[in-house]
């Protein structure tokens, strides 16, 4: 009797756009909201990227804890720790007031914050791994990262108009419970398969390694992991675009419409655009292409006349873009690790994607206190077109050779 391959319970994909949210959330909340309350209370923009940075580091690191979550408890209970942790966390900081020595406790803070929201998002990557077919990676992967950029629209555009016309402590205890409500898709997902794990944890941990090496083994996965080295589709201009809301004479309530919900809500369909792009053409250059026309943003952003309009129509328009970049990165991501030890593959992936975050943060911001706000836009753009380069040359020097033809 013929076998058959057991089909793949899915969901529709929107749950992952929830499942995704607090991951965004957090980030908006520390990068807009937290980084335009510490401006105003004195704290440096090249202090407040060293906190972005902070905020990046467990992301790059993530990869080393991934495979705990592929090999213990159930990807749903990593997931549910998870925004119960974070979500009391931001309420926590909403609760403490800020000055300009607030760097001192917020540095700590923002590593462990971030640290516990990384076991978050990959019970979530789980779940969406072992939970879509293989024609429908860019769509979840869209779906998926219109959740974590429209989460730091609710983080940033949300958490900043209570911070500033309620109180901090409203914006922490309102996202705090938000994050936590996020587990609600969790009663509707499937159960992610286990057969990857054995009952000696040893074997387990030694079956995902044997894993994760098959990544670095193919063309396809070193072609992923190398450009997601690059400096393409960061978002960081984004993160520092509160800190240089004044050269544009932008208002609070401008900013957080803008760069919170409105950017939030811009960057949704950005990202199921990127998602369903990168179905239907190479998903690697759909995210090369991505992140150079969000470098383009950034460059017009820094030589068009400084006023509020402009700084509107280029910082929406940088979310948009950004949104597609992110979309494609999920789907080169979900195209390069299929199942079994999803997290720690996913992760191994998004450690590398997670790299140029944080060393263009320090350069941008490094740039910005030293040349301007417009040098620092204009230096995300020539890190793009270098970045585009890098991944084209080494695209074509790992190019199988044809055959030579037999004489």
């Amino acid at each position: 009797m013929e076998m058959r391959t057991p089909a793949i319970k899915t969901a529709h994909p929107i749950l992952y756009l929830v499942l995704y949210m607090p991951f965004g959330a957090v980030g908006g909340y520390l990068s807009v909201t937290l980084a335009y309350q510490l401006k105003h209370v004195g704290v440096s923009t090249e202090a407040i990227a060293g906190l972005v940075a902070l905020a990046v580091l467990p992301n790059v690191l993530k990869v080393l804890w991934a495979p705990l979550v592929d090999t213990l408890l159930s990807p749903k209970l990593w997931y549910l720790l998870g925004v119960v942790v974070s979500g009391l966390i931001v309420a926590g900081i909403g609760a403490m007031p800020l000055g300009p020595t607030s760097v001192v406790w917020l540095a700590p803070a923002t590593v462990v914050i971030n640290t516990v929201v990384t076991v978050t998002a990959m019970g979530g990557e789980v779940l969406m791994a072992h939970g879509t077919t293989p024609h429908e990676k860019g769509r979840a992967g869209g779906w998926s990262q219109a959740g974590n950029l429209g989460g730091g629209g609710l983080g940033g555009g949300l958490g900043l108009w209570l911070a500033t016309n309620v109180s901090p402590l409203a914006a922490g205890l309102v996202l705090g419970a938000a994050i936590i409500a996020c587990a609600l898709p969790l009663l509707f997902l499937p159960n992610a398969s286990v057969e990857h794990r054995d009952a000696n944890y040893i074997k387990s941990l030694a079956s995902v390694a044997k894993d994760v090496w098959s990544i670095a083994r193919s063309r396809a996965g070193l072609l992923a992991l190398f450009v997601f080295v690059m400096p393409l589709g960061t978002n960081i201009a984004g993160s520092l675009m509160p800190a240089i809301a004044d050269d544009w004479r932008v208002s609070a309530n401008t900013v957080s419409l803008v760069l919170g919900v409105v950017a939030g809500v811009a960057a949704i369909p950005g990202a199921l655009a990127g998602g369903y792009i990168s179905d239907l053409i190479n998903r690697r250059g759909a995210y090369v292409l991505f992140g150079l026309l969000q470098g383009a943003c950034v460059l017009g952003m820094a030589i068009a006349p400084r006023t509020p309009l402009m700084f509107v129509i280029f910082a929406l328009a940088y979310q948009v873009v950004g949104g597609m970049a992110f979309g494609a990165y999920a789907a080169v991501a979900l195209e390069a690790i299929g199942g079994g030890a999803a997290a720690t593959k996913f992760n191994l992936l998004a450690s590398f994607a997670n790299a140029p975050l944080l060393y263009c943060a320090l350069i941008e911001g490094w740039v910005s206190t030293r040349f301007g706000s417009g040098a620092m836009l204009a230096s995300e753009a020539v890190l793009a077109v270098v970045g585009a380069a890098l991944f084209l040359g080494f695209a074509a020097a790992i190019r199988p050779r044809a055959p030579a033809a037999a004489i």
